[in-house]
């Protein structure tokens, strides 16, 4: 096992990997900007190692600088977390060649799934259901727009390297077609450096759910149920919970199985998320992979009593998972809210700031997942998540009263949040029911549900 890990990442994620690596007995390193001199990181490491200015370029995506911390400090591996370097192949085969552990899939397969046009062929061709739509890559609009013809509308546009919701546009006819791939192929040349775009037929107003899936190097792979995501905005999730609401124990068993296929057809090692769109006749299509830990692991581990982060470094180190498939048993339901400095009724804006107060909810089935304290400076340069908010209750009916409770009983003061926001979500009877698909906030701000 590891004496040593450096986390290459900040806020809340880098806070609790540090906390996992602790409870395994590894010291551990965390990398700041300028910025982050007094972020709880920093304080919780053993060692830190400032690794440039504030912006994200230059510090935490700045490889280099992280790679030296890593043999500067002796790190014997490196934890990415989510977001910034973490499902990039090329630090991946850097840490390789420098002789420091890479806490993630290899960078071939880091590779072969961010690449969102060659993982539909990898899943086609696995067996994993796909949404109609382009087995090869497309550059042209041309070229396109006579695949489209076939697929037919309403047509999904999208970036073969996105994510977040970038270089993603939906056509509605053949009208609109041209200048839809044009604006989508712009933003994946502005956001990705590729203008590489593949096409889908649009499921409109899906549910978004995902598999929890983790392997080992010794050939197995353990699926950890699913995960409903469908309450998002702009494609950013904002509320995730395990299990689906509308999963039936015959759909969830193929999807389980399905993704299964999945992180098998492409040699997957640690953990992973296999994302699916689910439509109203409980349908679903493989959407993509994510090559790493996700936002919203909590909601998994509260309902399979597991730990995703310890089972990552375990597996990097060449351990067997501690799990079979027949280990994984579900206990009842669990809740994210995630907790954003931002202003919804200004278009969700950014709210950065001192954090001059805050308290944070408690009690049996609540965990609090958060890098801010008092005094804690929430920066303009990173996302405004400062907290999640996670709750388990016996049912969904326990997990959402436990949720609006713990909203509730959290107070920040100094900066704008979307507690409010979040509360009144858990107060709609539309989620209430279980029935919020992909176009719920747009139609919650409407106040049409």
């Amino acid at each position: 096992m590891f004496e040593k890990i450096l986390i290459a990442n900040r806020g809340e994620i880098a806070v609790r990997i540090i906390r996992a690596c602790r409870a395994m007995g590894i010291k551990t390193v965390a990398v700041y900007s300028t910025a982050d001199k007094h972020s709880l990181h920093v304080y919780l490491a053993d060692e830190s190692v400032c690794i440039g200015p504030p912006a994200a370029r230059d510090s935490y995506l700045n490889i280099a600088a992280i790679l030296s911390a890593a043999k500067g400090t002796g790190a014997q591996a490196i934890h990415p977390g989510y977001g910034f370097l973490s499902e990039n192949s090329t630090f991946a085969k850097l840490c390789r060649e420098n002789d420091i552990v890479f806490i993630g899939p290899s960078p071939e397969v880091i590779d072969r799934m961010g690449n969102k046009s060659q993982a539909r062929k990898t899943m086609m061709e696995a067996g994993v259901p796909v949404v109609p739509g382009t087995k090869e890559p497309v550059h042209h609009p041309e070229e396109a727009l006579v695949i489209a013809r076939e697929i037919g509308w309403p047509i999904m546009i999208k970036a073969s390297s996105g994510g977040g919701g970038k270089g993603m546009r939906v056509s509605l006819s053949e009208t609109d077609f041209a200048e839809q791939f044009s604006i989508a192929q712009r933003e994946s040349v502005g956001a990705f450096g590729d203008n590489t775009m593949y096409l889908e037929r649009c499921v409109m107003n899906p549910r978004h759910v995902e598999v929890q899936v983790i392997a080992d190097t010794h050939g197995t792979v353990v699926a950890l149920g699913e995960r409903d995501c469908s309450v998002q905005r702009n494609h950013q999730k904002m509320i995730e919970e395990s299990p689906s609401p509308v999963m039936t124990d015959e759909v969830r068993t193929e999807m389980l199985n399905a993704a299964v296929r999945a992180a098998q057809a492409v040699g997957y090692s640690s953990a992973g998320t296999i994302e699916f769109l689910l439509d109203d006749q409980l349908n679903y299509y493989f959407m993509e992979m994510n090559t790493r830990i996700q936002v919203e692991h909590p909601v998994t581990e509260m309902v399979t009593g597991t730990d995703l982060v310890q089972e990552m470094i375990r597996v990097a180190a060449g351990d067997p998972l501690t799990f079979t498939q027949d280990d994984i048993t579900y206990r009842g339901h669990a809740i994210e809210c995630r907790v954003n400095a931002e202003e919804p009724e200004r278009g969700f804006l950014p709210s950065p700031g001192v954090i001059s107060q805050m308290h944070l909810p408690g009690g049996n089935g609540v965990r609090v997942d958060t890098a801010a304290y008092d005094g804690y400076d929430v920066s303009p340069y990173y996302d405004s998540m400062i907290a999640k908010i996670i709750v388990h209750g016996r049912d969904r009916t326990e997990a959402i009263a436990k949720m609006r409770t713990a909203l509730e009983e959290m107070v920040v003061v100094g900066v704008k949040t979307n507690l409010d926001f979040q509360y009144a979500i858990m107060e709609n009877e539309t989620f209430a029911a279980g029935t919020a698909d992909t176009s719920f906030i747009e139609r919650f701000m409407k106040g049409e549900v």
